[in-house]
């Protein structure tokens, strides 16, 4: 079954699911890594892309945000000239009450009795005014680095900002 629109899960509804010890077979965190570039260096400034609403981004939102902002600084800066760093970590467990549809579906559907759902993902709960993302680059690379959070927000479900320091 194909993945679901992120717009289903957008909106922050009931307490947060996250005891996975607790969970069985919870799906994996599809982010690839949360720190990109020179870990090492350090950078004269700092760009961090601020959510402006409450929400929840699913995990295939942040990796398709990472991999954005990457590209773009890897292509106009190369991998030693910047680090960018995800700050929210997906730990809330999304569940879905599947239901049959078609023929012969109100014989197979349970409807609404015992609608706890299934895990299907994996999401971060962001507040509003909470950093995302954070990137440090050297003073000729500020520009570049605006543009890639404004490329990497455009793959966010929530509106977003840029901060420069």
């Amino acid at each position: 079954m194909p993945q679901k629109p992120g717009s289903m899960y957008r909106e922050v509804k009931g307490q947060s699911y996250t005891r996975k010890e607790y969970i069985g077979g919870v799906p994996h965190v599809r982010v690839g890594q949360f720190t990109m570039g020179n870990r090492q260096a350090d950078f004269d400034h700092e760009v961090t892309l601020i959510s402006e609403e409450r929400c929840q981004i699913r995990d295939s939102a942040l990796e398709a945000a990472r991999v954005t902002l990457t590209r773009v600084l890897t292509k106009n800066l190369g991998e030693e000239n910047f680090r960018a760093k995800i700050l929210v970590y997906p730990h809330h467990v999304l569940r879905e009450n599947k239901q049959a549809t078609g023929a012969g579906a109100d014989r197979l559907s349970e409807g609404m009795r015992r609608s706890f759902g299934k895990k299907v993902g994996n999401a971060a709960r962001v507040d509003p005014d909470q950093p995302i993302i954070k990137i440090w680059v050297d003073e000729e690379g500020l520009e570049v680095a605006k543009e890639a959070a404004r490329k990497a927000s455009m793959k966010l479900p929530t509106p977003c900002r840029k901060k420069a320091d």
